[in-house]
């Protein structure tokens, strides 16, 4: 990949954390979090699952050291539903920590409050699909499906 490149992989594994910090801590917190979801979170899933707005979403997926609310893997895009938890001062910091790492490994994150999920939920995703179609739009003209340029088979 080119120096400053803003190229990703079109696809990689279905986690992107390391078995044993999975099976460790990820695992159960994931499992958990997807059998109890928030009322938000169950309601933004049900308008992504099933492939509803073109490219396939995971809710509740490890990455590094954290679980992400929603991901889209072929549109690098995260998508967090905050209570109103994320507003105190302590989490708000952290929440910005963990945007920031996850930036850096090239996802874009797209933040919404539960109140925007579960009153405004064309809005939500209007946003959403904006960025899908931007960014696979951007990938398919690039002409390259690979982040080195040299095809699939590398």
């Amino acid at each position: 990949m080119e120096s400053g490149s803003d190229e990703k992989p079109s696809h990689f594994h279905a986690y992107m954390t390391d078995a044993e910090r999975w099976r460790k801590s990820l695992k159960g917190f994931a499992r958990s979090n997807r059998s109890n979801p928030t009322t938000a979170e169950n309601c933004l899933w049900q308008l992504l699952r099933g492939n509803k707005l073109g490219p396939r979403f995971r809710r509740q997926q490890a990455i590094e050291n954290y679980i992400v609310d929603f991901i889209c893997l072929p549109a690098w895009l995260i998508i967090e539903v905050d209570g109103e938890y994320h507003f105190d001062v302590e989490q708000a910091e952290y929440d910005g920590g963990r945007t920031y790492d996850l930036q850096e490994l090239g996802f874009y994150i797209l933040r919404f409050t539960n109140e925007e999920v579960l009153n405004n939920s064309n809005y939500v995703l209007k946003i959403i699909s904006t960025h899908i179609i931007k960014y696979l739009s951007n990938q398919q003209s690039s002409g390259s499906p690979s982040p080195q340029g040299e095809g699939a088979g590398g």
